[in-house]
């Protein structure tokens, strides 16, 4: 019985279906389609900003590896300038030595002094100064205080000698300077 569906009975049914199918179709496709497209918009703006933040970090990131490749080429020669401090030290040394003595032969202190001044010329090429610290005031970021010393003529935290130079590399500093400070005039007991 139920297998005998006569055509009258098909016709029927198929309107009603019909109905309700292009009813829900009008409508739901078009919400369907508002929501797809909402979403879509929410991706592509997620996915934009996204884009600018890994592009802002990538500019970061040349920017941070230009300064760090500029850095190290202006450095690179830190301990190679570092030994020829030494080097240095020593030249000026014999000469304070020999300046004093008559018997020293003056060819051999000329030449110590034209390598001295060779040498000077090559810390200036490669940007490398010398600290000048007599009579300034004593700053422990370039300084080394080997010991303080009484005196009437520097008042108090003034360096009144220099054992040793100091030496800066562009801004670095390559050796603290090994001075005296003042620790201003004795009061007596």
């Amino acid at each position: 019985m139920t297998d005998d569906i006569s055509p009258q009975n098909e016709a029927e049914e198929l309107p009603a279906e019909a109905g309700v199918t292009d009813n829900t179709t009008a409508e739901n496709p078009l919400k369907d389609l508002e929501a797809r497209c909402e979403t879509a918009e929410k991706e592509a703006k997620e996915n934009y900003e996204r884009l600018l933040r890994v592009s802002a970090e990538f500019e970061n990131y040349k920017k941070r590896s230009l300064k760090e490749m500029a850095d190290y080429r202006k450095y690179a020669n830190e301990l190679l300038l570092t030994e020829l401090l030494s080097i240095v030290d020593n030249l000026e040394r014999a000469i304070q030595s020999t300046s004093n003595d008559d018997s020293a032969s003056g060819c051999v202190i000329e030449g110590i002094e034209m390598t001295l001044k060779a040498l000077h010329k090559i810390f200036e090429k490669f940007s490398v100064k010398f600290i000048d610290a007599v009579g300034k005031p004593f700053d422990p970021n370039f300084h080394q205080a080997m010991m303080q010393e009484a005196s009437e003529d520097h008042p108090e935290n003034i360096v009144i000698r220099e054992f040793q130079k100091g030496y800066l590399l562009h801004d670095r500093l390559l050796r603290p300077s090994m001075v005296v400070v003042s620790k201003g005039a004795e009061t007596p007991k």
